[in-house]
């Protein structure tokens, strides 16, 4: 490296470095979060457990502390106690005599009788919050998709381009692209259009079949947050919602710019919605590949977690029809699989797999138990449920509908405590 490029290096890493020293990240954690049907009965969506140890939201989170960024607000609201004891468990490393915090901020009707009314109106009800951390930025983030992603590159374009707001945009193929924001860009990346979750989305010019959608990530500079934020306060006839509401409105009278979600290739980058039944088992199993999109095993971007004590996984018994294993899957901390088989599933920590029982394409989040004689497939088991011996699940969905499971348009069958007969709170 030549010194002419060494400076240059040293000049945009240290600029990027007061960057992130400068930007307080706030991640929205408090919807309901109900296309995840039963999964989230009792707990907020960032809280769902995710990948066999962690909960959804620690891959924003990580992100956050990787990129550099250690000033970070959790807006939560609802059900959210799941959700702020586990922020305090895994989370409470950061520093505080250093400027570094993970600071809980739940709807407290600071502003008025009222809850959260939008992802708008849950930042301004915090503004006073906002303005005491002095930030020159803000990172608005969702707290319920599951990527990997470098956020000082793009607080570090934002900052360089003279735009009011930054946002993260992907591609995706163009009939989903309903259930996001689309938007129209030009060539220098200026977005020109946006609508929220249009029915008939429009392709990109070069690939029809394909729309570029925002990936709810928005850098703000400080001083032009505050105005939109009270300016659509004062809208009567606002949702107070950013998708809805701000992103649409400052695109037509301010400077927003798009910042594509890609890999080294030039490809869109791994990003997923894990908002319904299906893409949440889709996602899971995805980490059963050889190699899968999204390397938890890279320990320069290591997602962080609590973790409880627990013994290594255990594999027991060698017998024929009586053996202990599992294939292509994922098996965490402290269960035991006795006698059975698992094939391309994600076990949680703490779970019992008993003689004779078959796991196929199936999540067992933490703490369940498969009895005897077990079949169980293309189904996802909430925490703590017990599945008596004999039990099949996932083999005649029409049964399983019967028995009051949530199956999927697509056959995938969703099973809680509850279904069979645990009808006392329990925390998750």
């Amino acid at each position: 490296m030549s010194l002419e490029q060494y400076m240059k290096y040293y000049c945009e890493t240290k600029n990027t470095t007061e960057l992130t020293r400068k930007s307080l990240a706030l991640v929205l954690a408090g919807g309901e979060g109900s296309r995840l049907k039963n999964l989230t009965k009792w707990r907020a969506k960032p809280a769902v457990p995710f990948g066999g140890k962690y909960r959804i939201i620690d891959f924003t989170l990580s992100n956050c502390v990787n990129s550099g960024i250690r000033r970070i607000g959790v807006l939560a609201q609802y059900k959210s106690h799941s959700l702020i004891r586990h922020l305090q468990r895994a989370w409470s490393f950061m520093r505080a005599e250093i400027g570094e915090f993970v600071e809980i901020l739940p709807a407290q009707q600071r502003t008025g009788k009222h809850w959260y009314q939008g992802t708008a109106d849950a930042l301004y009800q915090n503004l006073d919050i906002i303005r005491r951390h002095t930030p020159d930025y803000v990172i608005v983030l969702g707290g319920d998709h599951i990527y990997t992603m470098d956020y000082s590159i793009m607080l570090y374009q934002h900052a360089n381009s003279g735009a009011d707001v930054t946002v993260g945009c992907i591609e995706v193929p163009r009939e989903e692209a309903s259930g996001f924001g689309v938007m129209s860009i030009d060539e220098n990346y200026r977005i020109i259009d946006f609508t929220e979750k249009p029915t008939d989305p429009e392709g990109m010019p070069d690939k029809p079949d394909k729309s570029l959608v925002s990936m709810g990530i928005y850098i703000f500079s400080r001083e032009f947050l505050f105005q939109q934020l009270i300016r659509d306060q004062d809208d009567k006839h606002s949702s107070h919602d950013f998708g809805k509401d701000i992103i649409p409105y400052v695109v037509e009278n301010s400077h927003v710019r798009a910042f594509p979600f890609i890999d080294s290739q030039g490809n869109p980058a791994y990003w997923r919605d894990v908002g319904t039944v299906e893409s949440y088992w889709k996602a899971n199993l995805e980490l059963c590949d050889v190699e899968p999109e999204l390397n938890l095993y890279n320990r320069e971007w290591p997602i962080w977690t609590y973790q409880t004590q627990n013994p290594p996984a255990k594999f027991v018994f060698n017998d024929p029809g009586r053996r202990g294993e599992a294939i292509d899957s994922l098996i965490s901390a402290g269960c035991i699989i006795s006698g059975a088989c698992v094939h391309r599933s994600v076990v949680f920590f703490g779970s019992r797999i008993h003689e004779s029982s078959i796991i196929e394409n199936s999540i067992l989040l933490p703490k369940v138990i498969i009895g005897k004689n077990c079949k169980i497939q293309r189904t996802i088991i909430d925490k703590s449920t017990t599945i008596p011996d004999n039990t099949n699940i996932g083999i005649d969905l029409e049964a399983d509908r019967q028995r009051g499971f949530h199956v999927t348009e697509n056959g995938i069958v969703l099973v809680t405590p509850e279904d069979f007969g645990r009808t006392i709170h329990h925390i998750r």
